[in-house]
Parts: C-alpha cells; structure tokens; sequence
C-alpha cells in the first residue's frame, strides 16, 4: 500500500499496536485487514475496553447464551473471563504470523489482570500465571500495572518466563523502577538455566492523561497570572507529556547501552520496549495526531484506539521526532517545576485514578454480564420448548 503513512511510521522504527478489541473485528476480518494494509504489529485490552465491548450492545449475547447453555451456574467473572480469553486466543492467532515472521519480536497482545489487584503483589503474580496458562499463547504478554505492588509481580513474572505489559506508567521514577524490575527479572531467569531469548515485555507509559491534568493547573493559574507568568504558563501547554516521555527515552537508552544490559543481550535478551498509551488527543485545541507525530523514535511503539489510527492514517506526518533536541525536553519539565506545576504529584494522582478508573470499568463489566445473564437465563426458563 504505497504512501500508507501508517507503513511510513513502521520504516522509521516504531511499532504500532492498536487499542482495541471487540469480536467483530476479528470475525470480518478487519483486523487482519489492518495487519496487512497498515503494517499493525500488536493488539492492546484493558477493562475499559472490554466494558465497551461486552458490555456495551448485544453482540456478546450470543456468546453469553451458549456459555450459560454448557454451565447454567456459571456467574458473571467467570463468563467474561472465557470471552475475553477466547477473544485474546483469536487476536493472538491473527498475529501469529506476524510474530513468526519478526522473531518474537513483535506480534503480541496483550490481557490485563484484575485492576482489584493492583495493590496486591502476590494476587496479582497468581492470576498473572493462571491466565498465562488459560491462554496459552507464545505471543501474549500479560499487563501489570506500574503500581509499587506490581513492580516486584514484574521482576517475579519475568523470571519465569511470562511477557509482561507494564501498565499505567505516568513518572519517570515509576518507569525506572518496573525497567529494573524488567533487568533484574531477566538476570534470575537466567541464572535458574531457562533461555531469556524469548522473554519479552513493554513498558507503557500514558501520554495525554498528563497534560489533561497539567492543563487544567496551567488553565487555573493563567486567571490570576501576570502578563509574563502567562506567557510561560502558556508556553509550555500541552508540551509536558511529551516532553516527560522523550526524558524516559533518554534514559532507556542510557539503559540498553550499559554493561549490565550487553550481558543480558549477549544471551539473547531483548530490550523492554517504551509503547506509548493513552495517545488520542483530549483536547480538541490540539492536532488528533499530536501524540503520535512528536513520539516517533526506534525500538518503541505507539498503541493507538481506532479513531486515532485512522487520522493518522490520513493526514499523519512521520519524522524522527522522538529524539528531537532531548535537552529541550529537559527544560520544559524544569520550567514546569518552576511554574508550580507539580509533575510529581499530577503522575501520583494519575496512577491512582487510572486504578480506580479500570477498577470501576471492571465492576462496570460484571454488572452488564450479569444483566445479561439474568435476562438470558430468565428467557432460557420460560421460553416455549416448541420454539427454543
């Protein structure tokens, strides 16, 4: 597909997954559709994403019905546990060849455990294996959110051979907390005697949901500000997400090029990528493809949900963009800093209310199964047997 300027991003080094999930698009084709024709290398879930799909109309109910017709005493949790197994089986298995075709190194998709347990360390290696093993997938990675929980889950996941997604990254401290946990997972995986040549894991730091918060602060202090406070504040809207993600790609690659990680590559290791999240634009005052065009870098990957996939599609512009004057950057987070902007504590509070948020979403998802279930078994009773 010449021209595809999707096909331009993957020249220029960067992976793109998209950030979706739903039965039709893996029964119509259209998936395989935008592996072929775009250059997809990789598919992103989260409980939002489920909750829209299951929940949110009754393409399910079909499904839903069948599983309800072989166990009539199955609840909820565990028949959206067997869609969306059997939903990540299928994408997994359109991406398989695409996984074969790179080595391992890209085609993955990826299945959040329970947001429940994102405080949880030891729930969340359990369930972390127990999906692992339902899904049976060589190109699956398992998501764990970035949580002080979840970090030591990583090194211990890791270690055992499970592909890991971290999730809800926001700061730069939490990204390198879950990198060493990625390295040090890696060197006890291969100090036990196991291959490390095909462990593989990601890092997914969110983008937009920064500079919606830092906005909102700049919004509020530009009421009372002077004119040459204004104009700093202003300066530097909508330019600290990007300027926080390209600062942890500075120090991804200070990682990949040290000593320690040479002795793991020597084995066969293969680096945890950055992929970026949360990459639709928010405010409509911004490009619907900024997220993509400044974050453009080798060895990354940008998950983006279908409407942005699509702008970008059309009008997206790629350039190496990602290591694009670093020091810049450097200087947008300290003027931030001098601002009052609280970086720190806009990333603390973000990881909260991204827990909370797929927390509710999950909740959201068993009360809609749960519906549907009541309405289904209640039609199965007192359906005519002539006409069942």
């Amino acid at each position: 597909m010449t021209g595809n300027k999707l096909k331009a991003l993957t020249a220029a080094g960067q992976a793109i997954w998209l950030d979706y999930l739903h039965q039709d698009i893996l029964k119509s084709g259209e998936l395989m559709r935008l592996i072929a024709d775009d250059g997809i290398t990789g598919l992103t879930s989260n409980p939002s994403i489920f909750e829209k799909a299951i929940g949110g109309g009754d393409s399910y109910d079909a499904r839903i019905r069948a599983l309800l017709a072989a166990a009539p005493d199955a609840q909820p949790p565990e028949l959206y546990e067997q869609i969306a197994i059997a939903d990540i089986q299928a994408a997994a298995d359109q991406f398989l060849p695409t996984y074969d075709r790179l080595g391992g190194k890209d085609g993955y998709v990826s299945l959040e455990v329970s947001p429940t347990l994102a405080n949880d360390t030891a729930g969340t290696v359990a369930e972390a294996r127990r999906l692992w093993a339902a899904v049976d997938r060589r190109n699956l990675m398992i998501k764990v959110p970035g949580t002080p929980a979840g970090t030591p889950a990583i090194r211990q996941l890791i270690s055992e051979g499970v592909n890991v997604n971290v999730t809800l990254l926001f700061a730069l401290e939490a990204y390198l907390a879950v990198a060493e946990a990625h390295i040090a997972g890696l060197e006890a995986c291969k100090a036990s005697g196991r291959s490390i040549a095909g462990v593989h894991g990601v890092a997914s730091f969110f983008v937009s949901r920064i500079d919606t918060a830092i906005d909102k602060c700049i919004d509020e202090k530009l009421k009372t500000a002077d004119a040459a406070t204004a104009a700093r504040l202003s300066a530097v809207r909508g330019q600290v997400a990007i300027a926080n993600a390209k600062v942890a790609y500075q120090r991804y690659l200070g990682l990949v090029t040290s000593p320690r990680w040479h002795a793991l590559a020597d084995a066969g290791a293969a680096p945890q990528r950055l992929l970026w999240a949360s990459t639709g634009t928010k405010d409509p005052a911004y490009s619907d493809v900024l997220y993509v065009e400044t974050l453009i870098g080798p060895d990354t990957i940008n998950t983006m949900p279908p409407k942005t996939l699509d702008a970008f599609r059309e009008h997206g512009q790629v350039a190496a963009s990602l290591v694009r004057d670093p020091d810049q950057s450097a200087r947008t987070l300290a003027e931030a800093e001098a601002l009052g902007l609280d970086l720190k504590g806009v990333t603390d509070a973000l990881i909260d209310d991204g827990v909370d948020a797929f927390a509710k979403a999950f909740k959201d998802l068993l009360a809609a199964v749960g519906e549907k279930r009541t309405r289904i078994a209640g039609d199965r009773s007192t359906a005519n047997p002539a006409h069942a």
